[in-house]
């Protein structure tokens, strides 16, 4: 995994440029802290931060190669898992290999099959090839988003970037946010629109879209979406190919000439993970496969169980290690650490995020990359299978909003009345739903039951996951830690989509059919556990703290979150005069506690970028 950077201009030498283009680079040093490169030309500039995964000796970007008449140089972020079957394929068809790495492997698919290379590609990614000889640019992200790539198109020029930061170091790029990227951080947040860069004139290529630029322009396609058929397979065929599909996913996803680890909560996606890396890891007779999870100190004092959250994972935990066989380390975190990662996670974003949940993971990503450089995580099962409370909430299910964004009101209430003005909050929130409903792919004949559980499935696919991904890509990779994610393996979700609901739902469970699928692969108690989200500190210290901080920074005349919120409104709810915000405002996580984090993240945003604020 690395970060990159990448400069076409047609007005400029750009061999001129090469201290400008390193500047960009080294804001992505965390990303690839092993290596830096560039490659520069005329009219474009390639920059790479690397951390070494595959091939020490042979991966180093940008890479540059010509066959014939044509040159090509790539920048390239990611993992192929199916790298064996791509060279096997390029070796038919004539093409020789200097190295072992993915990069030369997507280098070469490249000049065999050109944009269409990515129909052959299984992996996570996001990439740029330089054309030369004929002077455009290719770029590209993975189907389901699990590598960034943002973008900005001013004049005759196009810059990308793994991360916003690199952009925003270039003289041209500002950091100003006008009506709309407000909207997204005042409204959505820490949600973000497919596309939406927040800073005005920085986009985000979305999932599955790829790019072209030449002197004619900029053109921006499509080229893997879901397709909605019906599904063909009974009960028992499809839990053997869910089964089949995973275990295969995480197999590939095991590649690595560095220490390879997962994530392991006791739930049912990341003890699955581990259950069939550990198996990998026996019969290659690699050892233990090392486990990692995290806790909270003094939480087990202050925890409470609730619909959302229902049980702690530290014994849940020690039942999957057991069984998996695997060698188990606990990071265990404390409040005040937290309070003070709040600043580095949001960096980490460019942007306000989900708070101590994101600061949280900023730390375990540390504390893992201290023994390992890859982990793998069951990350966005619940999206694609539908395990999330709301899935089976009927008010959630009728609410014509985002169910996981259900108190936009309540959020443009604490705003200063002129910032309500401009913003059209409730209005920009309702036309982000409209949006995202009419790219549902219809089945024509499906009962109205099944359509509105298919909308839900999407728009969790579409809008959430990537949430949730882009948390887990900028948090692990801010430490150096290359996060996989098995569910993401689009083979599996292009299956899993086109499951009935009645079937995904398998026995009146969430997510029954993948419990169905893991039978025999997992204890029987695992196999049962109620979902509980990712772990947030209970600690009152942590809420005493990020309250306090909150209510110094709107205090402030000057400070720029003042500007935006009403102070009495955050005063009313420290004082225990308005409860609305007791109960989770964003996802399951997000409730009191955060929202004075999220602030405080905000504020720091605007500071530290030095925003400019336009309505």
């Amino acid at each position: 995994m690395c970060g990159i950077v990448g400069w076409i201009d047609w007005e400029r030498d750009l061999t001129r440029e090469a201290e400008t283009l390193g500047t960009m680079t080294r804001t992505l040093a965390a990303r690839g802290p092993d290596a830096s490169g560039q490659w520069i030309a005329e009219h474009a500039a390639l920059g790479h931060q690397r951390l070494i995964v595959v091939d020490p000796e042979g991966g180093a970007q940008p890479m540059e190669r010509s066959l014939g008449p044509e040159r090509y140089a790539i920048t390239y972020n990611g993992e192929l898992y199916n790298t064996p079957e791509i060279r096997r394929d390029l070796s038919a068809l004539g093409y020789t290999f200097r190295t072992q790495s993915d990069t030369e492997a997507l280098l070469l698919a490249f000049f065999a099959w050109g944009p269409a290379c990515l129909e052959h590609l299984n992996g996570i990614f996001a990439f740029g090839i330089w054309d030369e000889t004929h002077q455009r640019l290719f770029a590209a992200r993975d189907r389901l988003g699990v590598k960034p790539l943002f973008f900005t198109h001013p004049g005759q020029r196009l810059l990308f970037a793994s991360e916003i930061k690199a952009l925003l170091a270039h003289p041209a790029v500002e950091a100003t946010v006008d009506a709309q990227g407000l909207a997204e951080i005042l409204v959505m947040g820490p949600a973000r629109t497919p596309g939406c860069g927040v800073f005005r004139d920085i986009h985000s290529l979305r999932p599955g879209e790829c790019l072209t630029f030449t002197r004619s322009g900029l053109s921006v396609h499509s080229y893997w979406s879901l397709q909605s058929h019906p599904h063909p397979d009974d009960v028992e065929q499809t839990k053997q190919t869910v089964f089949e599909l995973l275990r295969d996913a995480v197999q590939r996803q095991l590649v690595a000439d560095v220490p390879v680890c997962t994530l392991l909560s006791g739930g049912l996606d990341s003890s699955a993970i581990t259950a069939f890396a550990a198996q990998a890891f026996e019969r290659k007779g690699k050892g233990p496969l090392h486990t990692y999870s995290v806790e909270y100190r003094d939480n087990e004092q202050h925890f409470r169980p609730n619909a959302l959250e229902p049980t702690s994972d530290a014994p849940w935990v020690q039942i999957a290690s057991q069984f998996c066989h695997t060698e188990h380390h606990v990071t265990v975190l404390d409040s005040t650490d937290l309070v003070d990662a709040l600043d580095d996670a949001m960096q980490a974003r460019d942007l306000p995020g989900m708070a101590d949940i994101d600061a949280s993971l900023l730390l375990f990503s540390r504390a893992v990359k201290e023994h390992a450089t890859v982990a793998l995580s069951g990350e966005s099962a619940d999206e694609v299978f539908g395990g999330y409370p709301w899935f089976r909430n009927p008010q959630a299910l009728g609410a014509n909003t985002f169910p996981w964004a259900r108190m936009v009101r309540e959020r443009i209430g604490l705003l200063q009345p002129e910032v309500v003005q401009a913003l059209h909050g409730e209005e920009y929130g309702a036309d982000r739903y409209a949006d995202a409903l009419h790219e549902v792919p219809r089945l024509p004949g499906e009962p109205p039951e099944e359509a509105r559980m298919r909308e839900m499935l999407y728009l969790n696919i579409t809008r959430f996951m990537p949430i949730l991904l882009d948390r887990k890509d900028r948090m692990s990779m801010a430490a150096g830690l290359e996060v996989r994610v098995p569910f993401c393996d689009h083979r599996l979700v292009e299956y899993v989509w086109n499951i009935p609901w009645a079937m995904k739902d398998l026995g009146g469970r969430e997510k029954g059919i993948l419990r169905a699928a893991l039978a025999g692969t997992l204890p029987e108690t695992v196999l049962a556990r109620r979902k509980s989200p990712y772990p947030k500190t209970h600690h009152p210290a942590y809420l005493q703290a990020v309250r306090n901080r909150a209510q110094e920074l709107l205090a402030d005349p000057s400070g720029p979150l003042r500007q935006l919120i009403a102070g009495d409104r955050i005063r009313a709810i420290a004082r225990g005069e308005d409860t609305r915000f007791e109960q989770a405002w964003f996802s399951q996580l997000m409730r009191e506690p955060q929202l004075y984090a999220y602030l405080i993240q905000i504020d720091r945003w605007l500071r530290t970028y030095r925003v400019r604020v336009i309505l």
